[in-house]
């Protein structure tokens, strides 16, 4: 899990809720390289990581918000997107945006919803 890059927190637990703050394709602190897909790809493993620290995951996910730097690339995120997610199909929204942080193309935060919050730890 990539330390944040800001004053904020990466995953935040409210009851059975987790909310991912947008996550860029970070690894080890660098920007991955391969365009919006290969961004896509890695912004979602790293909103999967979060979730995963907090004994959920992607199948969880009940919105998301994509941000992009370019609309001409909502097709090849939606590839990207659909390869991360399978079936499982989150509501969405996509905006397009003037600039990322570190010149990323896109970020992606997530809500997800368990069963299970700090009060409650079997569910």
């Amino acid at each position: 899990m990539s330390r944040p890059i800001g004053p904020y927190t990466p995953v935040v637990r409210a009851g059975p809720w987790l909310i991912c703050s947008g996550q860029l394709a970070l690894v080890d602190g660098s920007l991955v390289g391969g365009g919006v897909a290969a961004q896509v790809t890695q912004a979602l493993r790293n909103v999967a990581s979060l979730l995963e620290s907090e004994g959920s995951g992607l199948s969880d996910v009940v919105k998301t918000t994509v941000f992009l730097t370019d609309m001409a690339d909502f097709s090849v995120m939606n590839e990207a997107y659909v390869a991360a997610f399978g079936d499982h199909r989150p509501a969405r929204s996509a905006f397009a945006v003037a600039g990322l942080p570190l010149g990323a193309l896109v970020e992606i935060e997530a809500w997800a919803f368990t069963s299970r919050s700090p009060s409650n730890p079997a569910g």
